[in-house]
């Protein structure tokens, strides 16, 4: 285990402090993901299914806004979690709603936790079977909840967003959309990403603050 890796794993949480008020660690190690399936189905029928390769990010906003922005996040890293609640509120109402922004979600599951791969793999489970809008609802609830995660947790979630919640718990335990989320993970890393969350501004890293983020937004109007 290498000294960031290590210093990594000694914080509350899995998360390290970053100058960009962000999470980081081993970013292009691999981990062996969840550990959640082994007789933890609860009530649900859990069958195994083809696993997805591929899924498009889910995105808020006009195709053809002048400004996108991706924004890669790892769902166990508080300072992901910062910037759902905060600063992506603001995005929206700034500039999503005026058709100016388009943003796009995307995963960096990060060798922190089960639950860094564990959660996405829900979250797109509710994607690939609801919508968009669906997912962001869902994936909210996630970030907001980060202390409490569990296999009963996000299947209650699922089922509030109306998405099937042992269907959702399926794709959690099974890891469904493990190559999908795999492939998102090397976007990031083909990047530079170093950290979540990782935020580009028509394609320039910047800081993952409302300053920021504004600021590099306003300048490309």
């Amino acid at each position: 285990m290498d000294t960031t890796r290590r210093a990594l794993l000694a914080t509350v949480g899995g998360s390290a402090t970053l100058g960009l008020a962000g999470c980081l660690g081993n970013v292009g190690g691999s981990d062996s993901g969840g550990s959640n399936g082994s007789g933890r189905s609860g009530d649900c029928d859990i069958t195994e299914e083809p696993k997805v390769q591929e899924l498009t990010p889910p995105t808020k906003g006009p195709d053809d806004a002048p400004v996108t922005v991706k924004v890669w996040k790892d769902y166990v890293c508080p300072h992901c979690a910062t910037f759902t609640l905060d600063v992506l509120p603001k995005i929206e109402s700034n500039y999503i709603e005026s058709g100016d922004v388009k943003y796009e979600h995307h995963d960096l599951p990060l060798p922190m936790s089960e639950w860094s791969w564990t959660v996405p793999n829900a979250a797109r489970g509710v994607q690939d079977s609801m919508d968009d809008e669906t997912f962001f609802e869902f994936s909210h609830e996630m970030f907001a909840n980060q202390g409490k995660y569990s296999l009963d947790f996000i299947q209650n979630k699922a089922e509030e967003v109306g998405a099937d919640g042992c269907g959702i718990r399926g794709d959690a335990i099974n890891e469904t959309y493990r190559p999908a989320l795999e492939a998102d993970k090397q976007r990031a890393l083909d990047r530079g990403a170093e950290g979540t969350p990782a935020v580009y501004v028509n394609g320039t890293l910047v800081q993952p603050t409302w300053e920021e983020v504004k600021a590099a937004i306003e300048a490309e109007l």
